[in-house]
């Protein structure tokens, strides 16, 4: 089945919307400051035409809220301690969960595929393949109902 234009903007819309919760993520991780703050200076600052802001500020805010709450949800997945990762790995794995656990009418697939893009596009060399890893045990303990389905 065709995607129409207007579901393949709005998917690319927020796949921007992704990048810059991570940027924003990824600088509030580093220089600290007020997630208010944090959060405006990304919208003042980059290009935002195309992103699906609301998303933006959703994904920033649930993730900004309680990182603390997320990262219990990542740490039984990991091999090594949570802040052993890759900044920009550990901000994508957070994103993700918020997605897993909040967004429940995105598929766990979608949600998986994004996050290997992104970490591509930002991440390390090899990081996306250890994202991918760690959102696979992700999901099915966080969706087992539609991991089962889809296996």
């Amino acid at each position: 089945m065709a995607m129409s234009k207007k579901s393949a903007g709005q998917n690319q819309a927020r796949r921007y919307a992704r990048e810059r919760a991570l940027q924003a993520l990824y600088q509030w991780e580093l220089a600290g400051g007020d997630v208010s703050t944090v959060r405006q200076e990304i919208i003042d600052r980059q290009e935002m035409s195309l992103v699906d802001e609301d998303y933006y500020i959703t994904l920033f805010d649930g993730v900004a809220k309680d990182p603390d709450a997320i990262d219990e949800q990542i740490v039984p997945a990991l091999d090594r301690p949570i802040n052993d990762l890759d900044p920009i790995e550990r901000c994508v794995l957070r994103i993700s969960v918020y997605e897993f656990v909040h967004r429940l009418e995105i598929p766990a697939a979608v949600v998986i595929n994004e996050a290997i893009e992104i970490t591509k596009r930002f991440g390390a060399d090899q990081g996306h393949k250890y994202v991918n890893g760690v959102l696979d045990k992700l999901a099915v303990a966080l969706r087992p109902l539609e991991m089962q389905k889809s296996r």
